[in-house]
């Protein structure tokens, strides 16, 4: 198969978590489009379907959704197995479900609340991480070392964001485990980095009048002037799969449109 170029992915095999939309799906359709075999994670089927049908007519070489519920370890370890049947092999992995925080003061959130948000977003992330890092060391030893594993952060890695403290810990801790990967797994030539996403409108945000109202209020705040969309980060999700990110490990990547570094 011809080359893609610089970000190619042809013959890799990448797991988004949460990829049948937003962040997720932009992040699978940058390795699609560079040729890259996909498998998704998520729990809607009917999402899953057409998530699966828009990354193949990108150019995916073999995509595959699975059911599979993040904040079951079990479910994790046989989504795991299930996926070397079908692909034969694991190269990438993005750690990606999560939910929108809920609450706008630390007493407003219920303490149950609080269990069942980091079962998804920290405890299942790491998990994710963990088991896809196992593939991959198994790999290495069998003498083909490489390998990416992605988080995804937010920018309440840097900033508090009264009420969030569900969203913000399970952020904070994933970069946690992020940075430790990189030094562990580092001798395998496996790589470990977290993106952080800025302000973007993905359907967390609600219907397509709230979203536009968000983008019109918040988008002349950003240096670029606009708010974020899940196409962008295609360019990440490609550059983080393929070869190019080879010597790149152990960092967050701010994807936010210069917020971060306005005055």
């Amino acid at each position: 198969m011809a080359k893609k170029g610089l970000f190619d992915c042809t013959g890799k095999v990448t797991l988004v978590t949460g990829g049948n939309g937003g962040i997720g799906f932009g992040f699978a359709m940058g390795v699609a489009k560079m040729g890259g075999d996909i498998a998704i994670w998520a729990r809607n089927a009917e999402k899953n379907a057409e998530a699966k049908a828009q990354l193949e007519a990108a150019g995916a070489g073999k995509v595959i959704a699975y059911q599979v519920d993040v904040s079951s370890e079990e479910q994790i370890i046989k989504g795991y197995e299930q996926l070397l049947k079908d692909f034969g092999r694991l190269d990438c992995v993005f750690a990606n479900s999560g939910a929108a925080p809920r609450y706008n003061s630390v007493f407003d959130m219920p303490t149950q609340h609080w269990h069942d948000f980091q079962s998804v977003a920290l405890h299942g992330a790491f998990l994710t991480l963990r088991e896809g890092a196992r593939l991959m060391v198994e790999r290495a030893k069998a003498g083909e070392p490489g390998g990416s594993l992605v988080a995804c952060g937010s920018l309440s890695l840097f900033q508090g964001l009264p009420g969030k403290m569900e969203y913000a810990a399970s952020k904070g801790g994933v970069a946690a485990v992020i940075r430790c990967l990189a030094v562990e797994l580092g001798q395998y030539g496996i790589r470990a980095n977290i993106v952080a996403p800025g302000l973007i409108m993905t359907p967390m945000m609600g219907g397509d009048e709230n979203v536009k109202k968000m983008a019109a209020h918040f988008g002349p705040m950003q240096p670029l002037k606009r708010v974020g969309y899940p196409e962008d980060f295609e360019g990440i999700g490609a550059y983080l799969c393929s070869d190019a990110s080879s010597f790149m490990t152990g960092e967050t990547i701010t994807i936010d449109g210069g917020y971060m570094v306005r005055p």
